[in-house]
């Protein structure tokens, strides 16, 4: 009877919490949101005199907006630890960074462990399924630039065709540093046994921690944004007669991405939002490849996408097994670090929002009492 009593208290505060976190989110979100969009839209005649100092702060709005969302799971002790290459030094050159895709739970991870990467997530494309266009969130994302993608063969061939379009309009005219794409096309659960098939009927690995990526996304954003050389990859480097001078020549880094959750156990967009798991680390392993290391021609590309995600396969196996992802060429153990989130800047960053929200909504009740 004491156990039922002790699991029923549990539960109930279990709840409880998850009441209250949905309450605050909530209304996190109807402060949060509609003042980005208000703040921009006061901000337009900025854009149309000062482009570039437009999209700097409508960037540094975003990535309060994004912490904001990280500490939802910071809260309720949802952290990183991350492995590998330490991804700080190139936060101001160009990259493109793929990431297995388990669940929804791998946006919010990332939206945490790049809070602290300098001015990325100011300056990052986001490409997502187009599904996300219709939440809460797909209002600031379409404002801040970001491509949402429609899946399947009858759309491949024309999404990829509006991708470049994007690219071309949006990722340089505002400034854009990083884009962040899911090759594998869908979550793990849903595109594994599919993937396999595939893999079986051309002899191509058996994954079972990832699947097999697609091409298209990634030979697009290669091709548009990469100055091709003439060996068929793709690089930033410009000879002349006497010396090779270094610029900055659209892509440098191809960022390889691998998340990994206790017990292959994922975590959604629910669980960030109702705080019903307990405190979980999630394992973020970052492996930098050279612009000029990546071929750019289809073939040649698919090949290297494949044998990342292989790589990857081995290193979720070696993770699930270990509690750890091996150490690094050149290393002898695998060292790791805890991302953090400073509380005080998420505290100002709250207080902003809601702050924020109370004088719009003073604004606009003023102006609709002038009015009638």
């Amino acid at each position: 009877m004491a156990q039922l009593l002790d699991g029923a208290g549990k539960l109930g505060w279990i709840l409880l919490r998850s009441v209250v976190r949905f309450i605050f989110m909530f209304f996190n979100n109807c402060v949060a949101i509609p003042s980005y969009c208000l703040y921009l839209l006061l901000l337009q005649p900025l854009r149309i005199w000062d482009r570039s100092t437009f999209w700097h702060i409508e960037g540094v709005m975003f990535k309060a907006l994004l912490a904001m969302v990280s500490s939802w799971g910071w809260i309720a002790g949802y952290t990183v630890t991350e492995w590998g290459d330490d991804v700080r030094p190139i936060t101001e050159e160009e990259a493109m960074v793929i990431v297995n895709h388990q669940s929804t739970g791998d946006v919010c991870t990332l939206m945490m462990c790049l809070q602290d990467k300098g001015t990325v997530v100011e300056k990052m494309m986001w490409l997502m399924d187009h599904v996300f266009k219709y939440t809460n969130f797909g209002l600031v994302s379409l404002i801040h630039g970001d491509f949402f993608i429609r899946q399947g063969k009858a759309h491949r061939d024309k999404q990829l065709v509006y991708l470049k379009d994007h690219l071309d309009k949006c990722y340089h005219s505002r400034d854009r540093k990083w884009i962040v794409l899911f090759p594998e096309g869908g979550f793990l659960r849903k595109r594994r046994e599919t993937s396999q098939l595939f893999a079986k009927k051309h002899s191509l690995p058996h994954l079972t921690h990832v699947t097999l990526p697609r091409l298209g996304a990634s030979h697009v954003i290669l091709k548009t944004l990469s100055a091709q050389q003439e060996n068929g990859t793709v690089g930033g480097e410009t000879e002349t007669l006497n010396q090779t001078v270094i610029k900055p020549n659209g892509l440098q880094w191809v960022i390889d991405v691998t998340i990994a959750y206790p017990k292959a156990r994922p975590m959604d967009i629910q669980t960030w939002i109702f705080g019903y798991r307990p405190p979980t680390v999630t394992h973020v392993h970052y492996r930098m490849y050279p612009i000029k290391e990546v071929p750019v021609e289809a073939e040649a590309l698919t090949d290297w996408l494949y044998q990342r995600f292989v790589e990857k396969e081995e290193l979720l196996a070696h993770f699930y097994d270990t509690g750890s992802f091996p150490p690094s060429d050149g290393q002898k153990e695998a060292s790791s670090r805890q991302m953090t989130l400073d509380p005080v800047w998420l505290c100002i960053i709250q207080s902003f929002a809601f702050a924020s929200g109370f004088i719009w909504y003073s604004v606009l009740q003023y102006l609709y009492c002038c009015v009638f």
